[in-house]
């Protein structure tokens, strides 16, 4: 039997060959559009002004950093362009490539954060939009037995509100795990909360812009189709009952979604997301 498709590692590198052919760089993560126009071409600038936000949060000197999730390495290359030390976390045997060709000084761990073994400990456990990925418990515990003294842990990321249902097709949008079980989960973990930011607004409007690609292409394909129904109405029925066999009614429903509709969008985002920069640090231990 043949190697089954990796759909995923296929979507990622087209995904990354879009946005390095519209920005320069290899970013997955959101925009910071604060003081700026929502338009592709401000993207790359909107994606600088969130590495800048989150690496404000970082303690002062020379760090040995841990980036768990680290995307394709454009942060990790960053942070090694500031003088510090990397190790890189990533899953994706695709990613770890992309990390590896990025950021070649930093040590890359292929695998889940869960999985990781290292001696190593760190200044800086750093999350950023990886942490919904992974269990909390362990996140929040793992990260913690990973710090040298006075470390911090960084978590960037959306959490879901009180308002998101699973079942509501609206809610697609954002992600994360629920913001109040992360704060029970959090209050009985070795960390406390020493900074913390709702910038929700403020990367909101990346959705509506990456819902706008979507729709372009959306109108690419209604276009063909109606130019099919007058001139190939047989090649326009077989395309459609061919889709029909080997995609779910749920995947159809999805895709409809993605590329024709507008539920993608900023008030949505906001009503079932907090994107929220948190600073952590180890608990101190009290007096008996």
């Amino acid at each position: 039997m043949g190697k089954k498709p990796d759909s995923r590692a296929a979507g990622l590198d087209v995904g990354l060959s879009f946005i390095k052919w519209l920005t320069g760089a290899e970013n997955l993560h959101y925009g910071f559009w604060e003081g700026l126009d929502v338009t592709a071409a401000n993207l790359l600038a909107a994606q600088e002004a969130y590495t800048d936000k989150l690496f404000a949060l970082m303690p002062e000197g020379r760090l040995d950093i841990l980036d768990i999730g680290g995307g394709a390495g454009e942060t990790a290359r960053k942070l090694l362009a500031r003088g510090h030390s990397v190790e890189i976390v990533v899953p994706s045997a695709f990613l770890a490539g992309r990390c590896r060709e990025n950021a070649p000084d930093a040590e890359v761990h292929e695998c889940r954060f869960e999985e990781l073994e290292t001696d190593r400990r760190f200044d800086l456990c750093l999350f950023s939009e990886s942490f919904q990925y992974i269990p909390m418990e362990v996140a929040l515990q793992k990260s913690a037995g990973l710090l040298k003294p006075g470390g911090r842990v960084i978590i960037a990321d959306c959490f879901r509100t009180p308002a998101y249902r699973a079942a509501d097709p609206q809610a697609t949008v954002g992600g994360g795990h629920t913001l109040s079980r992360f704060r029970r989960v959090l209050a009985r973990s070795p960390l406390e909360v020493v900074h913390e930011e709702d910038i929700t607004r403020a990367v909101a409007p990346s959705v509506e812009l990456e819902q706008g690609f979507f729709n372009i292409i959306g109108h690419g394909i209604r276009r063909v189709d109606t130019e099919l129904s007058g001139t190939r109405p047989v090649l326009r029925w077989l395309i459609h009952r061919l889709l029909k066999m080997v995609l779910r009614e749920r995947t159809r429903r999805r895709l409809d979604q993605r590329l024709n509709q507008k539920t993608r969008n900023i008030e949505n985002f906001e009503r079932y997301n907090r994107y929220l920069l948190m600073k952590l640090r180890p608990v101190a231990p009290t007096a008996d």
